[in-house]
């Protein structure tokens, strides 16, 4: 992993990489599940920011546009009879 983001040092990265690689495959995949859960929500509430007048379900339809794309949501909005 050659990327080393913008606000860290190269020892702060350097670091973080020991301790990744310490890490069990275990704890790394529930690292990444938590990450991904964390993202998720993150994408919740900006489908919430930006539209407020969306009931739970709408939000819901739209996060799954968003994670699929505008060609795979229209099938599945088809399929499903939401659209």
């Amino acid at each position: 992993m050659n990327y080393i983001p913008a606000d860290t040092t190269l020892e702060a990265h350097r670091k973080q990489v020991e301790i990744l690689r310490k890490l069990s495959p275990q704890s790394k995949a529930l690292m990444a599940m938590e990450l991904t859960d964390n993202i998720r929500q993150i994408a919740i509430e900006g489908i919430r920011s930006r539209h407020p007048e969306f009931n739970e379900k709408q939000v819901m339809r739209e996060l799954l546009r968003m994670l699929v794309g505008d060609e795979l949501f229209k099938k599945i909005a088809a399929a499903k009879g939401f659209e």
